[in-house]
């Protein structure tokens, strides 16, 4: 089957320099988004998107219906700040991306890349997460927007980490007036302390598209489509974009202009409410760090005080992000993801409720708390995670309910289909070939049977043991092949590698 895709993209910086990022309307999320669908349905998703386009003509610029039409002020609380008005363009706009309609978004930091730039000679070790330590000096800039570290990332490496240090050492003094909420953070800015060293800084930063490109690319695998073709809103003379999706490996890929493609106008709308809300809930969540504060962050109380609609819009938004075509690369991120980590917490805890009357009924302070705590329970995932670097290659939707993994054992797409190691009390010994996890963070294992690769599911309580494993893995200690003896002794499990 042919499928047709469209893809645009929303606050991309081509340069990305100091007036750039200390500007007022600076948005340190580069969002991306893929629109499409089978060849047979192009008609039906045309002729509705043109009626949409036709009610809503008034809101055109230069004969075209964009993202451009949405305003910030507009998401101050989310939809809890839309009026009737205007909620009736969202109700409409999100109503069009029904079930038949594949989505993709990913969302990069911007000040990600720039920090990937600086520290590119720093490599993951034994001793050393620097993935982690990247994360911490990325989430730590975005959040404070320390002015002279900001001034020093174009003034040559020495004055960069210069500041950088300056700044760490302030934030870890100022963090002391609340230490039990700043622990965490203080022992980050500490161990970069520990760590940071020369770092050699490009003479020009550039964005680079090639990251959206990537997800997207896994998401076709993922769900087995080869026959496709992908229209790119044109950018002008350089066609960069389009560069980057053929450096991805997409082949049918062309520049259109979006007055041409319905297609392409869905997918910058579909990156324009994305974006907003986004952009929204950082500034909310993002407190009085510049002038020193170290209280916590909570989402204002409006943002909570929801009539019908504007709950129901959350709830098809819901849908669409959360629900609709789930694929495991139906959105796409980098180490930093704390932003769009927050918005789908959003999405989520929203969708928590049956209808408006039932939120309604928890005080809105209660409201704040509980979302806060979703949040972090979130990102405390997404870190644990990226700690261990799991390996989440995609897997093609072939038609079978299995696939093979890199030791060649069978395994179920439905981990509850998969096998129990067998486990009798007392010691149990067998050789294994590798740990790791299913997409749904169950922990398994390969072992070797008669000569042939057999996978099982572990109990939960080997959890924690083998995100240690993987994680030595992935820091250059592999452990395996090698014999294991799983212990079960009154209720318990151990394990003990030989």
């Amino acid at each position: 089957m042919q499928y047709n895709f469209y893809y645009d993209e929303t606050e991309h910086s081509r340069k990305i320099n100091y007036q750039t990022i200390t500007a007022n309307n600076y948005c340190d999320n580069f969002i991306a988004a893929i629109v499409g669908w089978s060849a047979d349905c192009e008609q039906g998703v045309l002729e509705k998107y043109l009626a949409f386009e036709t009610k809503y003509e008034a809101r055109k610029r230069n004969g075209e219906l964009k993202s451009q039409t949405m305003k910030s002020k507009d998401f101050r609380l989310g939809f809890a700040s839309l009026n009737n008005h205007i909620i009736e363009f969202y109700e409409d706009l999100l109503s069009l991306f029904t079930d038949d309609i594949i989505i993709y978004f990913s969302v990069f930091s911007k000040m990600e890349y720039i920090v990937h730039q600086l520290f590119s000679d720093y490599h993951n070790s034994m001793f050393v997460d620097i993935d982690a330590m990247k994360y911490s000096i990325i989430k730590a800039i975005n959040t404070y927007q320390p002015q002279r570290v900001l001034e020093a990332i174009y003034e040559g490496s020495v004055a960069f980490v210069d500041e950088l240090r300056i700044f760490l050492k302030d934030r870890i003094a100022k963090n002391h007036v609340n230490i039990i909420l700043k622990e965490h953070e203080n022992a980050a800015f500490e161990e970069i302390l520990v760590l940071l060293d020369d770092v050699e800084v490009p003479e020009a930063l550039v964005w680079n598209y090639r990251p959206a490109f990537d997800g997207f690319s896994k998401l076709l695998t993922e769900m087995n489509i080869s026959d496709l073709s992908l229209v790119i809103d044109r950018e002008g003379d350089t066609s960069r974009t389009l560069v980057a999706a053929k450096e991805a490996g997409i082949i049918n890929v062309s520049e259109e202009d979006s007055k041409s493609h319905v297609g392409i106008r869905m997918a910058d709308m579909l990156a324009g409410i994305i974006s907003k809300l986004m952009q929204s809930l950082g500034t909310s969540l993002n407190g009085n760090y510049k002038d020193g504060g170290v209280e916590k962050a909570l989402l204002g109380t409006g943002w909570f005080g929801l009539h019908k609609r504007q709950f129901d819009l959350y709830n098809k938004l819901y849908r669409i992000i959360c629900e609709q075509n789930n694929y495991w690369y139906k959105s796409y991120a980098g180490i930093y993801a704390d932003n769009l980590i927050a918005f789908v917490a959003l999405l989520q805890y929203m969708n928590q409720f049956e209808n408006v009357d039932e939120m309604k009924s928890s005080a809105l302070e209660l409201h704040q708390e509980y979302y806060n705590s979703l949040v972090c329970r979130n990102l405390s995932e997404k870190y644990e995670m990226m700690r261990n670097k799991l390996p989440l290659d995609p897997v093609a939707d072939d038609g079978k309910d299995y696939f093979l993994n890199q030791r060649g054992a069978k395994v179920y797409k439905d981990i509850e289909k998969q096998p129990m190691l067998p486990l009798h009390d007392g010691q149990n010994k067998y050789y294994v070939l590798s740990v790791g996890f299913s997409r749904f963070a169950v922990p398994v294992v390969t072992i070797e049977e008669d000569n042939t690769p057999v996978c099982y599911k572990l109990p939960g309580d080997y959890s924690e043991w083998a995100m240690t494993v993987v994680g030595m893995a992935n820091l250059g200690e592999n452990m395996f092949p090698a014999e294991v003896i799983f212990s079960l002794v009154e209720g318990k499990h151990y394990a003990d590698i030989l």
